[in-house]
């Protein structure tokens, strides 16, 4: 089964959730701003976004309707999404430990 490497959905799964909410780079005008707190903002608020979907899925599940294989899903974008956010979490606490230690 091939995956669409851009937001990172199985193939015929475009059906399921925000199909156009994976993290995508900043447009023009999000570039225009020149904002790196913008775009981490716009960024935790689509990891977030994603956990909510995950939440309304399980709800609709234990609920009694519901797909499994949109809740699992949905589970599995978020799971993934915040750990990539956690791993440039750390990648920048690095960053400023490696900028820290400099001598000037």
């Amino acid at each position: 089964m091939a995956a669409d490497p851009i937001n990172g959905s199985p193939a015929g799964a475009g059906a399921i959730g925000n199909a156009s909410g994976g993290i995508k780079p900043a447009s023009g005008a999000d570039k225009a701003d020149g904002s790196f707190e913008a775009l981490l903002d716009e960024t935790i608020g689509k990891v977030a976004s994603l956990q909510k979907e995950t939440e309304k899925a399980i709800a609709e599940i234990t609920g009694g309707g519901g797909d499994i294989v949109e809740a699992m899903v949905a589970m599995q974008k978020a799971d993934l999404s915040f750990q990539v956010m956690v791993e440039v979490r750390n990648k920048l606490v690095s960053a400023y430990e490696e900028i820290m230690r400099m001598q000037v």
